[in-house]
């Protein structure tokens, strides 16, 4: 059959290579260059190297635990079991993880994991080491690539994905499938601060919307702690944390046992809480104190962000560095089954853009390049199969109180009095100061309509930016709406009934 993958992160390469071995006929589209995304960024490794100490169980407890509670443990325990094929398989496509002297995998720990556990390569290049090595396997398989092209939209005829809609140099052209993949990542840009790069505007799920795709857990957004508060975005390793690095306030106490018996271990949402609430009582940073590690060591064991601090102005090793929360990933997204099927017959999603189940209200560290490899493999199994129907179908996840499908949920808020005009960073800000880390039901029903009077005034897009804007607005609508139905707090979504801290975002 034609497979029609959208997206080159780990869970689009995946499924590519995997659907390609399986026989079909496989086209690759990605909106920059192969490899490009998130994937290549990713600092801290793959979870589910398993010492003599650990196992596949242990693993699941700890991601069942950081989830809140609203992880489905069949999908966990997928995740999980599937682990060590992966990594063995990531090993097999050349990436160069990180070894002992005896020549076992390096395994690292991170925020809530009870044990090390996580492969890494080149220190804290693990996604640089990954993109890599199944970028070259794509270009040595016989798989079409189309790079530089923009997805528009989806192609339904009769409730069913036929195709994809592309806008490439300007001109829209229609790209016909027996499936589609979609594995174009998460939305970071939704957010004033964000570790993703720009073209994380949630383009795949936004098509999938329109399309009539059934969504789920758009309210969790999770925050990552520390993030260089210097403007640029660049994510400071949670491993920093695993190895011994502490985060002081501005009179030098380790402030994050206050709020949690784990300190700097505990959970991404609550450190990231942790923080906010603390630069903003003290109206200062927060700092990242890795200078026990040693200079030596921090070179050795992370050298991109020594580099990367060094040339921002910083030296770790002698100095705390500030930090602040940003948003890093979007634990919601298309609604699937454990085989990546959605709601709309020929319609798969994979990695970021899907909602499997697994991360519940928050993704426990490491745990996206190890879903993006499981389920873009699954994915691809299922290439050809039956679609579910009848009482099969309920293997797909019912949609929360999140769940939408050709659009935004409504909410009860008056309608816009009058249309205004927007731009991308009038919605990133509006996110963050009011969906973002802590939230109120006051913030979220001015969300709501706010972002209701912008979709009123808006234009059919054209342009590639112009279409990036209205998938964000699209997304907007859709977590905010979604985050105002879920009343009770969990995991990354916090409702407060104080004033929320809001950090300045210049």
């Amino acid at each position: 059959m034609n497979v029609v993958v959208v997206g080159s992160g780990i869970a689009g390469l995946t499924a590519a290579l995997h659907a390609r071995a399986a026989g079909h006929a496989v086209t690759l589209v990605t909106k920059g260059a192969l490899g490009d995304g998130c994937t290549r960024l990713a600092q801290g490794g793959v979870a589910g190297a398993y010492g003599a100490d650990d196992s596949a169980d242990l693993h699941a407890a700890d991601t069942l635990a950081a989830g809140g509670g609203l992880s489905d443990p069949t999908a966990v325990a997928v995740l999980v079991g599937d682990a060590s094929a992966r990594i063995a398989e990531l090993v097999a496509r050349g990436v160069a993880f990180d070894r002992t002297p005896d020549g076992a995998l390096l395994r690292g720990r991170e925020a809530a994991h009870s044990r090390a556990r996580i492969a890494h390569a080149g220190g804290d290049a693990t996604g640089a080491a990954i993109a890599r090595s199944l970028t070259a396997a794509v270009r040595a398989a016989d798989i079409v690539v189309v790079e530089g092209a923009f997805l528009v939209d989806l192609v339904v005829d009769d409730h069913a994905v036929r195709g994809i809609r592309l806008l490439v140099d300007r001109a829209v052209t229609d790209i016909a499938a027996d499936a589609v993949v979609l594995a174009t990542g998460g939305a970071g840009q939704l957010y004033a601060r964000t570790t993703n790069p720009r073209g994380a505007t949630g383009d795949g799920i936004a098509a999938a919307l329109r399309a009539g795709a059934a969504a789920a857990d758009l309210e969790f957004v999770q925050f990552h702690p520390t993030v260089l508060d210097d403007g640029s975005g660049f994510l400071v390793s949670e491993a920093v944390r695993g190895e011994g690095a502490v985060l002081i306030d501005a009179d030098g106490r380790r402030f994050a046992f206050d709020t949690h018996p784990d300190g700097e271990l505990a959970p991404r949402d609550v450190v990231a809480r942790a923080i906010a609430r603390q630069a903003a009582a003290q109206s200062s940073p927060v700092r990242l104190d890795a200078t026990a590690i040693g200079a030596e060591a921090l070179a050795r064991r992370f050298p991109t962000i020594d580099r990367m601090t060094r040339e921002r102005g910083f030296d770790w090793s002698a100095d705390p560095i500030p930090v602040t929360p940003a948003a890093h990933y979007l634990m919601g997204g298309v609604a699937t089954d454990l085989d990546g099927r959605t709601s709309v017959p020929g319609l798969f999603a994979v990695g970021e853009v899907a909602c499997t189940g697994t991360h519940g209200a928050n993704r426990l560290a490491s745990n996206s390049l190890l879903e993006g490899a499981v389920f873009g493999v699954r994915a691809a199994a299922a290439l050809g199969a039956p679609w579910p129907s009848g009482p099969d179908a309920t293997l797909l996840r019912a949609s929360t109180p999140s769940g939408v499908s050709a659009g935004p949920v409504g909410m009860s808020v008056p309608e816009p009095r009058a249309s205004v005009p927007f731009d991308r960073g009038d919605v990133q800000r509006l996110m963050w100061e009011h969906v973002g880390l802590l939230r109120s039901d006051a913030g979220l029903r001015h969300a709501v309509e706010t972002l209701r009077a912008w979709s009123a005034a808006s234009r059919p897009p054209r342009s590639v930016a112009e279409h990036e804007d209205a998938n964000l607005l699209l997304l907007a609508r859709a977590t905010a709406s979604a985050a105002l139905a879920r009343t009770d707090s969990v995991g990354s979504h916090q409702r407060d009934t104080v004033a929320a801290p809001v950090l300045e975002t210049a």
